[in-house]
């Protein structure tokens, strides 16, 4: 099936339209963009930069995606923004290509709800399942993993990253990373416990659940720093959401970690 175009929408010429691509009133269009089939654009949505969009996404009024980055290093080279298949971005979200300074690309993964207002900055890396609540905001730079819930008015620092399975509390400031099933509340971010709501929602077994648990205790409460901690745990981690964590920990990063109270 042929693109449905509304008359009134701007269409520049090189646009990449596929199969069943709708696009609707007032709605602009880029000449590097790239709509995968089934892709729907409501009205006065833009879509501009160097950026592709995979099937099935809808993007609601009033969001503009791909635009340059909110860097004032940025000096105009060309970079990309890659969003994946089955994402519903809704009322006034932004998301921005990448620099050349991190890597040229911000990338959004599958199944992804970007709540109104909500923001991906330059060279983000989001992945799929992610849940961004209302104006809620991603710096440049930051790694967001899959299933992670974000909630609204909440800001993640650039370069942070969010691991797996993690949520964030409404209104809450994140500068520092966050461990896998984190769970992270208050104005400053602190790290609350593990989410349990989203282990049993996933059907996770009980006893990597009481694995993680004890894992949180010796983290919370073990000798030594908390790299040091995490170091003697990976030495006796059997479960493979536990090593997830210590991964985590363990692994290379530009920020600290926000650590139990």
């Amino acid at each position: 099936m042929a693109a449905d175009i509304h008359p009134s929408a701007i269409i520049e010429e090189g646009a990449q339209l596929g199969d069943r691509v709708r696009i609707g009133p007032f709605c602009q269009v880029g000449a590097k963009v790239q709509l995968h089939d089934g892709v729907e654009l409501k009205s006065h949505a833009v879509v501009t930069g160097d950026t592709e969009i995979g099937e099935d996404t809808v993007i609601f009024p009033f969001a503009v995606i791909g635009e340059i980055p909110q860097d004032l290093k940025f000096g105009g080279e060309e970079t990309q923004l890659i969003i994946g298949k089955r994402n519903r971005i809704r009322e006034g979200v932004t998301m921005n290509t990448g620099t050349k300074g991190g890597g040229g690309l911000t990338k959004v993964g599958d199944d992804c709800l970007f709540m109104t207002g909500a923001h991906v900055g330059h060279d983000a890396q989001v992945g799929n399942e992610v849940i961004m609540a209302n104006q809620a905001a991603l710096a440049g730079h930051c790694i967001i993993e899959d299933k992670v819930i974000i909630g609204g008015l909440s800001g993640i620092h650039q370069f942070v990253r969010i691991g797996r399975g993690a949520i964030i509390g409404a209104v809450t400031m994140v500068t520092n990373d966050v461990i896998p099933y984190g769970l992270v509340q208050a104005p400053r971010g602190d790290l609350d416990g593990l989410n349990y709501v989203g282990l049993k929602r996933a059907g996770v077994a009980r006893a990597d659940i009481t694995a993680l648990r004890a894992a949180y205790q010796m983290l919370r409460q073990g000798d030594g720093a908390f790299q040091d901690r995490a170091q003697r745990l990976s030495e006796e981690a059997d479960s493979a959401y536990v090593r997830e964590v210590v991964d985590f920990i363990l692994g290379a990063s530009d920020r600290s970690f926000l650590t139990p109270k």
